[in-house]
């Protein structure tokens, strides 16, 4: 079978869009040029990969997902022969598309970008911003080569590499009364309204700290906005544990939120670098999860001090 990388990239891509338009513009090519080669890689191996949608798109089908996964391993397999034999001087270009955990994304993604942008003019990073599950699903499905994310929930089909640990903090409105304190035991926060960042995975996390402390939460307000949570804190609904801390104790309305250390032994989050197991690493990926390291130094300490 004259199986050819052009038919593999196409489908590639395809795939990673679910869109053979979105393949195409990504591509440069002509539409029917993606349609032709992903139909002819179909009929040449005897396997439908694609459900075509008219007003959808495609799905993948359960051929096509196994398929992308080596096709991808193919591609990488290719690219990383040509990065040796070109030699280590070589610059770096073409793109990867990197998930990012949805509260993750404000701390890290500005500056990344600017890094990647004076390191590797020539290396593009598509993003796409999810929660835990969707940046799994990201990975499993091919959309992705990376994910940038926490080491919640992730599949065994995934590895991660830890690149920074966060540790929870209390974040109190600024009139609290335990606002001043330099930490706060978990049990001396027992009854007391709490605002829950509700996405999955982080609920699961935050409302297991709260128990291993014998309390049951008075969730007062939740949400799956990180500031969102930080302002109904600051206008004195509740108190709420987070691990990401700014620079600064301001909110979009212009509140303040006091951030206290949790007295005594809780867990780490850590954030990771993901990639599917099967995927072999590639110059570009490696150059992007090089700068990730770089920024995540910058991150503010995982102890935060008192208000």
């Amino acid at each position: 079978m004259d199986v050819t990388l052009t038919q593999l990239r196409y489908f590639s891509e395809a795939a990673a869009r679910l869109s053979m338009t979105g393949a195409a513009e990504r591509l440069n090519v002509a539409q029917s040029a993606v349609s032709s080669a992903v139909a002819q890689l179909e009929r040449q191996i005897g396997s439908q990969f694609f459900i075509r949608q008219r007003s959808k798109g495609l799905v993948l089908t359960p051929a096509g997902e196994l398929f992308l996964r080596d096709a991808k391993a193919v591609l990488a397999h290719v690219e990383e022969a040509i990065d040796h034999a070109r030699g280590e001087q070589t610059t770096i270009t073409g793109s990867v598309r990197l998930a990012c955990f949805s509260t993750l994304a404000p701390f890290l993604l500005p500056g990344l970008l600017s890094r990647l942008r004076a390191d590797h003019p020539g290396l593009e990073l598509e993003v796409v911003e999810a929660d835990a599950a969707g940046c799994s699903a990201a990975l499993l499905g091919g959309q992705v080569d990376l994910a940038l994310c926490y080491d919640l929930g992730l599949p065994a089909e995934v590895a991660a590499t830890a690149v920074h640990g966060a540790r929870p903090y209390l974040a109190l409105p600024p009139d609290h009364r335990f606002a001043s304190r330099a930490e706060v035991a978990l049990a001396e926060m027992r009854d007391e309204p709490y605002v829950l960042l509700d996405l999955p995975h982080t609920r699961e996390l935050m409302l297991s700290i709260l128990a291993d402390a014998g309390l049951e939460p008075n969730v007062r307000f939740q949400s799956r906005s990180y500031e969102t949570v930080r302002t109904f804190v600051a206008n004195g609904h509740g108190y709420s544990i987070l691990h990401q801390r700014p620079h600064h104790d301001f909110t979009y309305d212009g509140g303040r939120v006091a951030s206290v250390a949790i007295k005594g032994k809780v867990p780490q989050l850590q954030t990771v670098i993901a990639r599917l197991r099967t995927q072999r690493p590639t110059a570009r990926t490696r150059a992007v999860a090089q700068a990730v390291r770089r920024q995540v130094a910058g991150l503010p300490a995982a102890e935060p001090s008192g208000a």
